[in-house]
């Protein structure tokens, strides 16, 4: 009987740091926020989708990575500063990210348990992404059908709540404070510097933004911990 015991706690004591992961999707749209076009924070000009990873640490954080992909188009015709809509220029870009960090959640969010499961939530960490690298030229956006990189801090807020005893559905607006200003073709600072001075415009001491909005879907699996298996 003693060995049996000693069996059950050595294998609690092994299982005890088991947690729930979750594997799922996001869709929704990105938007942009710098020199061209509209100046609205939230407001998707283009679609979005990737996956996500979550490795719930605890009822209270989650260690989560993703990887999206996004386009917006920045046009001056929509925007509601007259300036822009007389220079009308217009914008097409592409974003592939790539982020890892820490998701905290506002109240206890145990997956072990029967029953509902709700928290809003925030998320940050650290993102690098690659986007088309463009400027314009006499008014005139040249693609030069190459890419570029940089990193972003994700500041993500949103809500997730348990459909089932599989299945969580998850609604977040996350913005990205960007290390560059050519998002939208503005500050093509890789150009040599005799022609960067006939192609800058806009605020060139203001880094660019960009948003992902839209739903999330996740499917959890991973063991139960052995000390729940006592309440």
């Amino acid at each position: 009987m003693k060995k049996y015991l000693l069996l059950v706690f050595s294998l609690c004591a092994f299982t005890g740091s088991a947690q729930t992961y979750e594997i799922g999707a996001f869709a929704g749209g990105t938007n942009n926020i710098g020199d061209v076009g509209r100046t609205n924070y939230i407001l998707p000009s283009g679609l979005a989708y990737g996956g996500l990873f979550k490795w719930n640490k605890s009822k209270r954080y989650a260690w989560r990575a993703s990887l999206l992909y996004g386009k917006f188009t920045a046009d001056d015709s929509k925007s509601s500063i007259a300036s822009r809509r007389q220079r009308n220029y217009v914008v097409t870009n592409s974003i592939l990210e790539a982020s890892a960090g820490l998701e905290w959640n506002f109240v206890d969010y145990n997956l072990h348990k029967l029953g509902p499961a709700f928290t809003p939530y925030l998320y940050t960490g650290l993102t690098y992404f690659r986007y088309d690298y463009n400027y314009f030229d006499l008014g005139q956006l040249q693609n030069s059908n190459q890419k570029d990189g940089s990193l972003a801090v994700p500041m993500v807020l949103g809500a997730k709540m348990r459909l089932n005893q599989f299945l969580i559905l998850g609604f977040e607006i996350g913005a990205r404070y960007t290390f560059t200003d050519n998002l939208d073709a503005n500050n093509p600072e890789d150009l040599p510097v005799a022609q960067q001075f006939n192609v800058t415009f806009g605020n060139i001491n203001s880094d660019d933004w960009y948003v992902f909005s839209g739903f999330t879907l996740t499917y959890t699996f991973g063991r139960k911990p052995c000390m729940d298996c006592f309440e």
